[in-house]
């Protein structure tokens, strides 16, 4: 099939093998990068996901095929020197070895760029892959890390634990809400990355990525967000962010089925991440099955959808249950301390995210109305994780935060009773209210709040 242009000047892939010859003319990358983005400017992430290349079938088919090899053949003998020197690659549609680019998981790595606004993206087989491989690729042995408090178990073990004794790298963890704080402790020429999540997990605070974003450029370092709880909602490269990381596998996926992540930046660090020598990616070897890049390609156009529907549905239970005299969490509501900073940076109506929390104040009375909720009015499930269409629901301190001692969790305001609510859009809003309301009503009956 003949390369064709479509309404927006964007080129198709054609599906035509490529000689090595240097007479063929590419109109195009792999990677959506600045020279595409730039020309064409969207406030709106779902309209930039729109605009992105589209990628057709084989043989013709509005999907697009999927490259289920794990290696792939050349014409010529001289073109494989050629690869392996770095002379011929993806841009120019040739592939090695699936490990380093496949043409399935490139096309996912496309639109992740496109909707984060960066210049390209390469998607991984999970989300701590996918940070532990950028945090791998941007400090050497005696680096220095600032980063938030209040990040998810998993990350803060990597940064806490795993990073200081295997690679000699080091951590200062801040308060993200203090300027001043971070400021200081950012040492320049010594540090290297500032990393933090733009909603954090699970306290729900905002990071002011701007700001951030600023001070850590100031001193030389790179950005690194975590965006996994916001994605539509915010977009921290268009923000000042270097580096945009994601869990796929959450809103991205909506189907709690696949386990994914992805990185988001500049193509320089892309390509260095996937450098034949140097690369984390391509020697780590993170390596997204092609079959789950098409699951997920599939799933991204309705992910604007999906999110105004979660974060509707979690401003509207989050307003009613503060009504109620419950203790809520939730970023849209104007008494949440960083309310008004979301409102300035979000992405005009994907509301405030998807998620809440309840403060329950002790862990029993937190496993009390999970149970309640789940086992006696149907609301939603006790299970970790977020973005699906039912709700989930976890007492965050004994589970995606228990890697966290009793005094890192004080520190980022993790409460022992608190019950992280990932909202889902399953049923009409006010059947799952009322199924909400019965369970708080039974609370009430046995004085637990």
């Amino acid at each position: 099939m003949a390369d064709t242009l479509n309404q927006n000047n964007m080129v198709n892939v054609s599906n035509k093998k490529r000689s090595g010859s240097d007479e063929w003319d590419h109109h195009d990358d792999f990677y959506v990068t600045k020279k595409s983005t730039k020309s064409l400017t969207w406030d709106d992430p779902a309209a930039a996901l729109a605009n992105a290349r589209h990628e057709f079938g084989e043989h013709g088919g509005v999907n697009m095929s999927i490259e289920a090899s794990a290696t792939f053949t050349v014409m010529e003998p001289e073109t494989m020197r050629r690869m392996f020197a770095g002379e011929l690659g993806p841009d120019r549609d040739f592939f090695i070895y699936s490990r380093h680019f496949n043409p399935t998981v490139l096309n996912l790595g496309r639109l992740m760029a496109a909707f984060e606004g960066t210049e390209a993206a390469y998607c991984t087989a999970s989300g701590m892959s996918a940070i532990s491989s950028v945090m791998l690729q941007l400090c050497s042995s005696g680096g220095h890390v600032v980063a938030s408090r209040t990040l998810y178990g998993g990350t803060h073990a990597l940064l806490t634990h795993f990073l200081p004794r295997a690679c000699n790298i080091t951590t200062t963890f801040v308060d993200i809400r203090d300027l001043e704080m971070v400021k200081e402790a950012i040492v320049e020429g010594r540090t290297t990355v500032l990393y933090f999540e733009s909603v954090s997990n699970p306290t729900l605070t905002v990071a002011n990525v701007p700001e951030l974003s600023r001070i850590a450029h100031e001193k030389g370092a790179t950005v690194v967000v975590d965006n996994t709880f916001a994605p539509m909602v915010l977009s921290p490269a268009k923000l000042g962010a270097d580096v945009v990381v994601h869990s796929i596998s959450k809103y991205i996926s909506g189907g709690a089925d696949i386990i994914a992540g992805a990185v988001c930046g500049p193509a320089s660090l892309v390509n260095s991440m996937m450098d034949l020598h140097q690369g984390s990616l391509m020697l780590l070897g993170p390596t997204m099955n092609p079959k789950v890049a098409f699951e997920l390609a599939e799933r991204l156009p309705h992910l604007g959808l999906r999110m105004k529907e979660h974060c509707k549905r979690a401003l509207e239970y989050a307003t009613r249950m503060t009504k109620l005299g419950l203790k809520v969490i939730f970023p849209g509501l104007e008494a949440h301390p960083d309310h008004a900073l979301l409102k300035s940076m979000a992405n005009k109506d994907y509301g405030y995210g998807g998620i809440l929390c309840v403060d329950m104040e002790t862990e029993e009375r937190a496993n009390r109305l999970m149970n309640v909720l789940q086992n006696f009015t149907q609301f939603g499930f006790m299970a970790v994780s977020l973005g699906y269409y039912e709700t989930l629901m976890s007492c965050s301190g004994s589970s995606t935060s228990s890697e966290l001692n009793n005094e890192e969790k004080e520190l980022a305001g993790i409460s022992p009773g608190l019950v992280r609510m990932s909202i889902g859009y399953n049923g009409s809003l006010e059947q799952k209210w009322s199924q909400l309301e019965k369970a708080l009503s039974k609370m009430q009956e046995k004085m637990d709040f």
